[in-house]
């Protein structure tokens, strides 16, 4: 077991989190979101089994820098036992936290047996819940949606829930709308059908002594806090990813604590030596700084920013001149206030 100390830590981290999205929640987006927020709970991209078991080298699936703590590695999976190694790899690594996917809607993943088909499997998924946490002592939790196709949202999604909690899960994070594996593209799963928040309310009012966060659509600060009115922690996907100065904002008013900076230019300047030690690692300057294109959304000079770094940063031997030139094309603040 982990100390009361970490889970205590943890449980306070989690009141907010950034959801695992392919191809964004990369290290290097997760190391910039942490010049904005030293609090909230991020996670990786969804790994699956697979590429951490056979793929090569495994730090091109697990890597990570320490400021990024707390962090949860996302797993894509179905098979207990690769899914019990793979936990025990998550906590051998450092993880804080190993998360199964039982949301995502793609084909591909579908066709393993991986994401939100597993909710016509709830048996399946306690059985891979139970053998995880036999494998490691650091939480396993469990992100799902509302339900799938034409199961039921209210009686489906209770059988579910029960099933893997008695495997011993106590933290689901619910995103608040029904997955169509048949007949809807991942992309069109994203607003179809509507979301339904009245329901993951209700359920942590059915199941008080789990924890029930909520995910999807969420785009304000204000917006998070009318949510955690009425359930444990509130994940925000694609706004924290396209804007990512609402992420200044958040240990304030989530968590009551200082914001690590004042204006998006010092979050810039913060992140400066991190690209550095990206570069020197034969990282590309592009790769790096692509999740940075959102920071100066609205602002005076954002788009030059914005262009300079995406006409620039992939050529060969681009390097931190670069960044800098793009920098000098916004009009810097003393301080500024992060999206409500």
């Amino acid at each position: 077991m982990i100390e009361k100390s970490a889970q205590d830590s943890l449980a306070r981290a989690r009141r907010f989190s950034v959801a695992p999205m392919m191809d964004w929640t990369t290290r290097d987006y997760r190391a910039f979101a942490r010049t904005l927020t030293r609090e909230a709970l991020l996670y990786t991209e969804m790994v699956t089994t697979g590429a951490i078991l056979h793929g090569s080298p495994r730090e091109r699936f697990l890597g990570y820098s320490d400021v990024e703590h707390p962090v949860a590695l996302q797993l894509g999976g179905s098979d207990p036992a690769a899914l019990a190694e793979c936990a025990a790899i998550a906590e051998a690594w450092g993880y804080d936290e190993v998360n199964l996917n039982v949301g995502c809607p793609s084909d591909r993943v579908q066709n393993n047996l991986i994401g939100a088909c597993l909710m016509e499997h709830p048996d399946k998924v306690a059985a891979a819940v139970s053998a995880m946490q036999a494998a490691a002592s650091i939480p396993v939790t469990v992100k799902c949606r509302i339900g799938i196709d034409d199961q039921d949202e209210d009686a489906d999604l209770a059988r579910f829930i029960e099933r893997v909690a008695d495997a011993g899960c106590e933290v689901f994070i619910v995103h608040a709308r029904k997955a169509w594996l048949e007949g809807l593209s991942p992309k069109e799963n994203r607003d179809v059908p509507p979301l339904n928040y009245p329901r993951v309310h209700r359920l942590k009012a059915q199941y008080p002594d789990l924890h029930i966060g909520i995910n999807g659509g969420i785009k304000t600060l204000d917006e998070c806090q009318a949510q955690l009115e009425m359930v444990d922690s509130v994940m925000i996907g694609r706004e924290a990813y396209q804007n990512p100065w609402l992420l200044a904002g958040v240990d304030t008013a989530i968590y009551d604590s200082a914001s690590p900076v004042r204006s998006r230019h010092a979050a810039a300047r913060a992140f400066r030596p991190y690209i550095a030690e990206r570069l020197t690692a034969g990282a590309k300057l592009n790769h790096v700084t692509r999740h940075l294109l959102g920071l100066f959304q609205g602002c005076p000079g954002g788009r030059q920013f914005r262009r300079h770094l995406s006409e620039n940063a992939h050529r060969a031997g681009a390097g931190l001149e670069v960044f800098d030139e793009a920098l000098a094309k916004v009009r810097e603040l003393d301080t500024e206030s992060a999206v409500a």
